[in-house]
């Protein structure tokens, strides 16, 4: 099988060395170069015509992301914005993801161990690679769906997704009504980042959408994201139910991990719980959407065709974790339709 060509473009020399470095350890990946800006760049693109690239968003002469929409309109392909573990990095990264790239990535730094980020950025770097850059568009907004399920506060939907999924979850969230039931989140994204990334969707959404802190009641009109390099648990206390957020070693060889959220979810809430599992590279999930439906969850999966990467629904699918497969678009309508059912 040949393998993956990468270029890593970044100012940083420390950072071309230690990203050549470590994905130099995996024997599907191959560094074909490096570039300091995107001058140099676009050049070896048209030379070496990597299959992905790392691009970085502050770099001088041109930032990453003047670069990235003018790739993207010229010369289309999986690139993954490198940015700095800073609110503004994290605003930066949502802007990149709005022109295009497929996932983001954070700068290596105290946050992170080398090993961690090495299986991160590895993963990264194939599932960019499988990735149909036609499918990087993202549609416009549906109208909100008129009226959920009658209000109850006993109903839990958890979301779990990887790449694409900022996509995705924008989509299913920005139609829901005020009324939905609670709903916890797991997005593989770095810290800092899902921080920006829950606020701007709660200037989208009507329902409130933010970064989860622990002892959060989840609540119906409520949505809790998971942070960057968290686990997320969902907990109960007589009829309230609330979200843990601790750290800990990764699960699925992802922190936050769509597993621990769903196993939680399984043994919290069981037959009065909606899984939904959505765009991503690997298996992160799929066991725990299996743990769900043997609770007595009703559980979804995103259809081949309207994933960016069809992983984690797959696997989930193959062992038998999903009771409907959906398109992206009837996803929101049908897990509303499930929460309202009696249990």
């Amino acid at each position: 099988m040949a393998k993956i060509k990468v270029l890593v473009v970044d100012d940083s020399a420390v950072v071309r060395q230690i990203f050549s470095q470590e994905l130099s350890r995996d024997p599907q990946i191959e560094v074909v170069g490096t570039a300091p800006d995107p001058y140099v760049a676009r050049d070896k693109i048209l030379q070496l015509k990597p299959d992905v690239l790392t691009l970085d968003v502050e770099m001088p002469r041109m930032d990453g992301i003047s670069f990235l929409k003018k790739l993207m309109h010229f010369y289309p392909m999986p690139i993954i914005i490198v940015s700095s573990l800073t609110p503004k990095g994290g605003t930066l990264a949502l802007e990149a993801l709005d022109a295009g790239a497929v996932d983001v990535m954070s700068k290596p730094g105290a946050a992170y161990a080398v090993g961690d980020l090495s299986v991160a950025l590895i993963d990264k770097i194939k599932a960019a690679a499988k990735v149909n850059v036609k499918k990087l568009e993202v549609p416009g907004k549906r109208p909100t769906i008129k009226s959920a399920m009658t209000a109850t506060t006993n109903k839990i939907i958890a979301i779990g997704a990887s790449t694409g999924g900022t996509q995705a979850i924008q989509q299913v969230l920005s139609v829901l009504p005020k009324n939905s039931p609670g709903i916890v989140i797991v997005q593989h994204m770095p810290e800092h980042f899902t921080r920006a990334f829950s606020e701007r969707l709660n200037e989208l959404c009507e329902i409130d959408v933010k970064e989860a802190e622990s002892g959060d009641s989840v609540i119906p009109g409520t949505a809790l994201i998971a942070p960057g390099n968290f686990h997320m648990l969902l907990k109960r206390s007589g009829a309230r139910y609330y979200v843990e957020v601790k750290p800990g070693p990764l699960v699925s060889r992802h922190r936050p991990s769509v597993n621990v959220l769903f196993k939680s979810v399984a043994a919290t809430a069981g037959k009065n719980s909606v899984g939904v599992i959505m765009t991503g590279m690997g298996a992160d999930g799929a066991e725990g959407l299996k743990t769900m439906r043997d609770a007595g969850a009703k559980t979804i999966g995103q259809d081949e065709k309207s994933c960016i990467v069809y992983g984690m629904p797959k696997v989930a699918w193959e062992i038998g974790a999903v009771e409907h497969v959906l398109s992206l678009e009837k996803i929101p309508d049908r897990m509303l339709a499930l929460a309202g059912q009696d249990s």
